[in-house]
């Protein structure tokens, strides 16, 4: 005789014979589960969200061109590489490492104190398991942590943006400390070169006599025209032609005891015209490399922030798990269908021994 198949419909009668069974396991359940979810600490969740920024933005070589770059110091971008690396960063070990330091974990999480294996890597292990940092459909970061206080998953949430921020800003800094000094070489380099060119044209002009190219040309034409007609009319009437000589050979002889005379000035222009040129350049030059490294300098010890904070973490005002209803319902479900399968089968273990009475 083959063994008679089980329904739904036919565990009606073998849960009405063990229902004091059933009902009494399903009570200790019902018991239990309320005993223990009213042990269970309430768990508090605080969200920071933040926008990542460029940090090729903050890099001293972006900031030269005051006119260019004024509009695009921080990009909010949400670039792909920008959220992947602030949430590798958000990941590691060290900025946990710090973090976790910083609230003293061990004795929040009572692991023990710090520097043996078993410790640190349960500590890190709860650590982790309470925090999270995802990019959302808007693409911002929300680094939640969770905890029993209120008031230290606010502040873990917040100081892991901070160590974010930090560790963001680490990439980029020595490389701008590297273009600082940079910027500082050739500053001092055209400052040399500027004070070289500047006494070189100061002992040029003492040289030459020239001390205003436009001003003492006009001078020069200027006597060189009268003193030249007072002698040709000296010459005609017998005035002082040997005083008007001199005066002439002062005026364009650089041996005629004059300090300003033709031929200085005419030796003298090219050579002046090139220091006058250079020196302008050099200061122009050197105005714009002072300008740089100050904005350069500004940059660094500013330490622009490389995330934009959207919302900091706040104390949570309501409790995020446990939900005690929901451990109270399921655990009274599970103990009912587990006894509804015990009982069933030692229903059918019970009929199919052998000696076992079966009906006709």
């Amino acid at each position: 005789m083959s063994a008679p198949s089980f329904s739904l419909v036919g565990l009606g009668p073998i849960i009405n014979r063990w229902k004091y069974f059933v009902a009494g396991a399903v009570a200790l359940a019902a018991v239990v589960s309320v005993v223990v979810a009213l042990l269970l600490p309430n768990q508090y969740r605080s969200t920071a969200v933040f926008i990542p920024t460029n940090p090729q933005t903050a890099d001293p070589d972006r900031l030269l061109d005051q006119d260019k770059e004024m509009g695009s110091r921080l990009e909010l971008g949400g670039r792909a590489e920008d959220l992947d690396r602030v949430i590798t960063i958000g990941e590691s070990q060290p900025v946990a490492d710090v973090v976790i330091k910083k609230f003293d974990l061990y004795k929040h999480y009572h692991a023990g104190a710090p520097g043996t294996d078993a410790a640190d890597n349960y500590v890190l292990s709860e650590f982790s398991s309470n925090l999270s940092i995802v990019h959302n459909e808007r693409d911002a970061i929300e680094l939640t942590f969770i905890d029993k206080d209120k008031q230290l998953a606010a502040a873990v949430a917040n100081a892991m943006v901070r160590a974010i921020d930090s560790v963001n800003q680490q990439l980029t800094l020595e490389n701008r400390r590297t273009v600082l000094a940079l910027y500082g070489q050739r500053y001092e380099y055209l400052s040399t070169s500027f004070e070289r060119s500047r006494r070189e044209l100061v002992g040029a002009r003492r040289r030459y006599g020239i001390f205003g190219l436009e001003m003492q040309g006009r001078y020069l034409a200027k006597q060189l025209i009268e003193t030249e007609a007072a002698l040709r009319k000296a010459e005609a009437s017998g005035g002082d032609v040997a005083g008007l000589r001199r005066s002439l050979r002062g005026l364009t002889r650089a041996d005629g005891g004059n300090l300003i005379n033709l031929e200085s000035y005419v030796a003298g222009t090219d050579s002046l015209a090139m220091f006058t040129t250079r020196v302008t350049d050099l200061q122009t030059r050197l105005i714009a490399a002072r300008s740089a490294y100050e904005t350069a300098e500004l940059s660094i010890k500013g330490r622009l922030s490389s995330v934009y904070l959207v919302q900091k973490a706040y104390p949570a005002t309501k409790k995020f798990k446990p939900v005690r209803s929901l451990i109270v319902l399921g655990s009274v479900l599970l103990t009912f269908a587990l006894s509804v399968v015990f009982i069933a089968l030692l229903e059918l273990y019970r009929y199919n021994r052998p000696g076992a009475v079966r009906p006709a």
